[in-house]
């Protein structure tokens, strides 16, 4: 499938955001990401949104929304609307959306593209377990044959009202290559359905999933340019069949290299010393932190200590380097005795 017309186009307006998670400091990885996000916007004079993914009110920290703003204004970010500044596309904290949601769901629904599903991931698991051992190449994501044949009358409405606890809700995806010309990787696509397959929208414990809600709201938000880490890879094709189902625009992808620890892995929230807040108390300045970022991403041929803002002049997303970064404890030494 061909890519509709990507908005952020010549002759409009670029919208971007930075939408960190409240359930714990923000480390490196986040920095990088979100100053490449920053960099990207501000770069073309656009508007950047704020937004606080506090879906899943269990696991986020109190206090840490703050936090993370401090952190990123420590590091010379800004943006021009939020929860506390305001905006014209509020509300800004996830955790107030619900009703959005909802709303969406239901038009989902009425175009005929969601269904019920009891099934647990245990269960998928047994179901992705046997498809493999019969040679099944989809079987690791949620197989089409699956689905229900029809739904009961009301069914969604009896989940969102909590009557019915059983069931989450799933999209069906279609059997579809989606395109996109990816601003860091060049062009891609993938079939969702065979990858994913359908996956689920609102779990059963009655929490909206984070593909429903990033669509929603970078939707509503007028979001035109989506930068992310290339972990989010994955779900850029079935993010895009929701774009399509409820928008006539779809915005325009980065997908970023990633910074691994020393054992491979994408650096996290696990990864102690490789916090903002633990870098800035060893006495890393933001100007020698964003130097270092900007000397591994390829932004610079040096790690030269500078201010986000230097970036700015002939900045692109297209020349970043493609491959992730390794963060050894050699190089945060370094970082930290020179700072």
């Amino acid at each position: 499938m061909a890519p509709r017309d990507q908005a952020g186009q010549a002759g409009k307006a670029a919208r971007g955001r930075l939408a960190p998670s409240p359930t714990g400091p923000l480390h490196l990885g986040n920095a990088a990401a979100l100053l490449l996000a920053w960099l990207s916007l501000r770069s073309s004079d656009g508007t950047l949104v704020y937004r606080t993914e506090d879906l899943d009110g269990g696991r986020v920290v109190p206090g840490m929304a703050d936090q993370q703003r401090r952190e990123l204004e420590w590091l010379g970010l800004d943006w021009d609307e939020d929860d506390t500044v305001g905006g014209s596309h509020g509300p800004y904290l996830q955790s107030l959306r619900g009703q959005r949601y909802e709303a969406a769901l239901r038009r989902l629904d009425a175009a005929g593209l969601l269904f019920p599903c009891a099934l647990s991931r245990r269960d998928l698991a047994g179901i992705a377990s046997a498809g493999s051992a019969a040679g099944d190449s989809a079987a690791a994501g949620y197989p089409a044959r699956l689905r229900p044949d029809h739904s009961e009358p009301g069914w969604l409405e009896r989940i969102l009202s909590g009557e019915d606890r059983d069931n989450s809700v799933r999209l069906r995806v279609q059997n579809e290559v989606m395109n996109f010309d990816d601003l860091v990787l060049g062009p891609h696509g993938d079939n969702p359905a065979l990858g994913s397959g359908d996956f689920v929208l609102r779990r059963r414990d009655s929490l909206f999933a984070y593909q429903l809600a990033v669509v929603v709201d970078d939707i509503e938000m007028g979001i035109t340019e989506v930068v992310r880490g290339a972990d989010l890879l994955g779900s850029t094709a079935g993010q895009l069949q929701l774009w399509h189902a409820l928008s006539d625009r779809e915005p325009s992808w980065a997908h970023l290299p990633l910074l691994l620890n020393d054992s491979g892995v994408k650096l996290s929230k696990r990864d102690g010393g490789l916090e903002l807040a633990s870098l800035r108390e060893a006495g890393v300045s933001p100007e020698r932190l964003v130097g270092w970022l900007a000397g591994a991403l390829g932004l610079r041929p040096s790690a030269a200590a500078c201010r986000p803002a230097e970036l700015l002049k002939d900045f692109s997303l297209r020349c970043l380097v493609r491959h992730n970064i390794s963060v050894t404890n050699a190089a945060m030494d370094e970082l930290r005795a020179v700072s």
